[in-house]
């Protein structure tokens, strides 16, 4: 008796392109959700950013400052910020952000802006959906981004939770 079998071992291509179906479902489900996460780890550093850069106006203030606010560039001379935040740009954000701390041009001993600016505000890229500021209140402000990275004008808007 000499029977053979005709046996394939293997995927069929159908069970293949079940498989690819599946993970592309899989992965249009998940991408947004983690383009969404970024964006909000982004927006987290740059409020905590603005709060250090708020801290170090204070004690730039109080000691190298003799009693005037400096600029970030002033700040991270002082040692009080490091050199990527001072250093942030439009071509070189730091987490999606650009940063910009500068003294009253009237009266640098009496307030200060520090803004943080979406360095990419819309589309499957973008860094943030909202810009921050802060004076010498100690408040940080945010407002919804409306163009890549343009600043707010001053700390007004709506008061995040400190």
């Amino acid at each position: 008796m000499n029977m053979k079998t005709n046996r394939q071992e293997g995927f069929s291509l159908i069970e293949l392109l079940i498989v690819v179906a599946i993970i592309g479902i899989i992965a249009a489900i998940a991408i947004p959700n983690l383009l969404a996460s970024r964006r909000a780890a982004n927006e987290g550093s740059a409020i905590a950013s603005v709060r250090t850069i708020t801290s170090a106006e204070a004690t730039y203030q109080a000691t190298t400052g003799a009693g005037a606010y400096g600029n970030l560039a002033a700040l991270n001379t002082a040692g009080l910020v490091d050199s990527t935040l001072s250093n942030s740009s439009a071509a070189n954000p730091k987490s999606g952000y650009v940063f910009a701390a500068a003294p009253n041009a009237g009266n640098p001993n009496s307030d200060y802006l520090t803004t943080a600016a979406t360095a990419r505000f819309s589309g499957a890229t973008a860094t943030g959906t909202r810009n921050f500021a802060s004076d010498a209140a100690g408040v940080v402000y945010w407002a919804a981004a409306t163009a890549d990275a343009t600043p707010m004008g001053s700390a007004t808007g709506t008061p995040i939770g400190n």
